[in-house]
């Protein structure tokens, strides 16, 4: 009995001198903060949608007649203005036309001469002078064409810009509509994105939405240039083009993301100074009376006017925005 009655008195003790080394809030000097009213407010229900950076020009360079390649000049990462030779070809079929329309323009042409003298000379009938002017005429235009031809087997560049890919390479076979190089124009970007249908909508062109490029470390707002006139039928999204700025960094195929409006709604609006984080707990100090009250809150969306409670916090209260990250709970507080 008595050694119980020794046990009592010093978990006794024990708690009483815990309970003095305890903290007390009432004891914390009182601060001076300033204090905002919570209100709702209509903001905009924005959505981020994804999108990949691609040049405005873009072109897939490929043969317009076939030949064996002779001559390729061009290398990835290579800078080429327009006009450039990317490669020569070695077309036979070609030349011997061209040689074969030359002989045919000749021959016409030299008896188109003897019949218009023997014409003016009223020798020659007007018929047989029309004929022979036809064939003089068919032979030319066929010249011509061969000309154009012969100019197909030099493959140039059609803009300024870069090579991004080479698809073939000395000796290979052109045909039309195979791919021989894929050449960019670097200094003009876009973003490309597709847009839910139903956000497509609100979007103007002209307008410039946030956008960010993490890759090349970029923030801005861009104008949209272009907006597909139908959407998708399977996806229900609508491809958009925004132009970008320059950037050191920024390089087609990048990730991007643009920010878009989808609507509005009532949103209770803090300012950011407000919310404190510890851990994984968000809370605002509700200043009642002279008195700081931590409330417990569940945060929405952040943006340059502040950050939406979705719970813990009602339209009219005060709650402190300078010097909250000092407080704690129940300590006096003065403006």
């Amino acid at each position: 009995m008595r050694f119980s009655l020794c046990l009592l008195l010093v978990a006794g003790g024990v708690l009483s001198g815990c309970r003095h080394n305890e903290p007390s809030t009432l004891a914390q000097p009182a601060r001076a903060v300033q204090s905002v009213v919570a209100r709702e407010q209509t903001v905009p229900i924005q959505e981020e949608v994804v999108g990949t950076v691609a040049a405005e020009l873009h072109a897939v360079v490929s043969a317009k007649v076939s030949g064996a390649i002779e001559q390729m000049n061009a290398v990835p990462g290579q800078v080429v203005t327009a006009g450039f030779v990317i490669a020569r070809l070695h077309a036979l079929e070609i030349t011997a036309r061209r040689d074969q329309a030359l002989a045919m323009r000749d021959d016409a042409g030299q008896e188109f001469e003897r019949v218009k003298q023997l014409f003016e000379q009223k020798i020659e009938s007007q018929q047989k002078f029309d004929a022979v002017a036809t064939r003089h005429r068919t032979a030319q235009g066929a010249l011509d064409e061969a000309n154009a031809m012969m100019t197909y087997t030099t493959i140039l560049a059609p803009f300024d810009g870069v090579i991004v890919r080479k698809r073939a390479d000395q000796g290979d076979l052109a045909t039309p509509g195979l791919p021989l190089v894929e050449i960019e124009n670097p200094q003009r970007l876009r973003l490309e994105a597709e847009v839910p249908e139903a956000a497509a909508n609100r979007l103007q062109l002209g307008i410039a939405y946030p956008v960010t490029i993490d890759a090349a470390q970029m923030h801005t707002n861009a104008p949209v240039s272009e907006i597909a006139p139908s959407a998708n039928p399977f996806s229900r999204t609508v491809l958009i083009k925004l132009n970008l700025p320059r950037g050191p960094a920024l390089q087609a195929g990048q990730f991007g993301r643009v920010t878009i409006p989808t609507g509005e709604k009532r949103a209770l609006i803090v300012p950011a100074s407000a919310v404190v984080t510890r851990g994984q707990l968000e809370f605002v100090f509700v200043a009642s009376g002279k008195t700081a009250v931590m409330r417990i809150v569940r945060s929405g969306r952040r943006a340059a006017s502040g950050v939406e409670i979705l719970a813990g916090l009602t339209d009219g209260e005060h709650v402190v925005t300078d010097g909250a990250e000092n407080l704690r709970d129940g300590q006096y507080i003065y403006e």
